[in-house]
């Protein structure tokens, strides 16, 4: 079993960037699939972007591609998200989640753990 804790939200104008980070307690956080979802009022939660368990690939939804950064850092059983040229649209709360699945799945289903969210706040 693995606890997820997300960081790094906050409020920012348009235009701007902020890095989400997601600790994860235990020492098997190398077998874990990571990925970021996120959820904003009144919507369904949508994937953002996922990592394999090496960090060899990444995914992005397309509405991300070019602007965020999935990385991870095995050895401090960290993931990361760096969010640059942000958009109010991107205002939502993030969630990171792990699967043990051995394919990267864009489905919250697909997640056995997840964190608590951490507010994203873009202002135009």
């Amino acid at each position: 079993q693995v606890q997820l804790v997300e960081s790094g939200g906050g409020l920012v104008q348009a235009g701007g960037s902020l890095r989400l980070s997601c600790a994860a307690s235990g020492r098997t956080f190398s077998r874990y699939v990571m990925t970021w979802f996120r959820q904003a009022p009144g919507k369904e939660r949508e994937f953002v972007s996922a990592i394999s368990k090496s960090g060899s690939s990444t995914f992005y939804a397309d509405s991300v591609k070019g602007r965020f950064t999935i990385s991870r850092d095995n050895a401090k059983n960290t993931v990361y998200l760096q969010m640059n040229t942000l958009k109010p649209e991107d205002t939502a709360v993030y969630y990171c989640a792990a699967s043990t699945g051995t394919v990267v799945t864009t489905t919250p289903s697909g997640y056995d753990y997840w964190g608590q969210g951490t507010q994203v706040t873009v202002s135009s």
